[in-house]
C-alpha cells in the first residue's frame, strides 16, 4: 500500500495549498491513501465543519488531529458524527466524544488509524498512550496495516513510542511541532518513523502565525491573538510504501515542496 501523511494544515493558507499541490502528490506517488493532520486547519486553532470539508474535497481520505482538537464550539458534533472519516486522540479521557481510532478499508486493502497525544511539555494531560495503544492493537490484531499519528512535543517520547511499537505497526509519525525533521528511518524491526512531519502552512512564519505577532510575546510577554501569516506555503509530509503481506515499512520517503499562494 502506497501512502501520502501531510502534517498539520495550518490555517487557510494551508486549506488552499493542499487544493493545489494534492493532485498532483496523488499521481506523482500513485497513492492509495491519504491522510493529514487537520488540528490546526482553522485559523491556526481546531477544526470547523467547513474547514472539514475543504480538506476533504481536496482530495484527503482521513483526518487526524491532537491536542486543539476540541478548540472549535462545533468540534463535539464534528466529531460524534460517524461518517465523518476524522479522529481525536484515543488517550482523550473517557467519555470524550468521538474516536481515536478507526479501521478505513482502501480498495480490497485494510488499514488501521490511531490517533495518539503526547504527554511531556504538553498542556493537557491525557491518558497514557503506551497503554491505550496496546489495547487498540489488541482489538485490531487481525489488520496488518496500522498507521499513528502520535501528536507530542518531546522527540525522544516520540522515538519512545516508535521503539515501543517497532514489528507491531507499520509506521509511527510524529505530528505537532510543525518543523519538520530529518530522522526519517525503518526502525530495525520493520516501522517507519519520523519524530515529526511538519506542516502545511506559512513557510515565512513561527510555526505558522505571523512573525511580529508572536514577537510581541516573546519579547515583552505581551499576550497576542493567533494570526495565521501571509506568504508562500511550505507542504512538509511523508510518503510511506507498506508491504500488503508483513504490514511492515518498505520505504518512508520525506515530502517537502513550496506552493505560491
Amino acid at each position: 500500500m502506497k501512502i501520502i501523511f501531510l502534517g498539520d494544515i495550518f490555517g487557510r493558507s494551508g486549506r488552499e495549498a493542499l487544493k493545489l499541490i494534492l493532485p498532483k502528490l496523488r499521481k506523482d506517488y500513485e497513492a492509495d491513501f491519504v491522510i493529514v493532520n487537520g488540528e490546526n486547519a482553522s485559523h491556526g486553532k481546531g477544526l470547523t465543519d467547513n474547514s472539514l470539508k475543504e480538506i476533504l474535497s481536496a482530495g484527503v481520505d482521513f483526518v487526524t488531529t491532537g491536542d486543539h482538537a476540541f478548540d472549535q464550539k462545533e468540534a463535539t458534533e464534528i466529531f460524534s458524527k460517524k461518517e465523518n472519516p476524522v479522529l481525536r486522540p484515543a488517550n482523550f479521557p473517557k467519555g470524550v466524544g468521538g474516536k481515536g481510532w478507526e479501521v478505513c478499508k482502501v480498495g480490497t486493502k485494510m488499514i488501521l488509524v490511531i490517533n495518539l497525544l503526547g504527554r511531556t511539555f504538553m498542556r493537557c494531560h491525557p491518558d497514557d498512550p503506551f497503554r491505550i495503544v496496546k489495547e487498540i492493537l489488541e482489538q485490531n490484531d487481525n489488520i496488518k496495516c496500522v498507521l499513528v499519528d502520535f501528536h507530542a512535543e518531546a522527540t525522544a517520547e516520540k522515538k519512545a513510542l516508535g521503539f515501543y511499537l517497532d514489528g507491531l505497526v507499520s509506521a509511527v509519525l510524529g505530528t505537532h511541532t510543525h518543523v519538520q525533521t530529518a530522522d526519517e528511518m525503518i526502525l530495525p524491526k520493520g516501522t517507519a518513523f519520523i519524530s515529526d512531519v511538519g506542516m502545511v502552512g506559512p513557510k515565512n512564519s513561527i510555526i505558522g502565525a505571523r512573525v511580529d505577532e508572536v514577537m510581541k510575546n516573546t519579547l515583552m510577554q505581551i499576550p497576542f491573538v493567533l494570526e495565521p501569516a501571509d506568504g508562500p506555503v511550505e507542504v512538509n509530509g511523508v510518503f510511506l510504501e507498506i508491504d500488503d503481506k508483513t504490514g511492515l515499512a518498505k520505504k518512508i520517503e520525506r515530502i517537502r515542496e513550496n506552493v505560491e499562494m
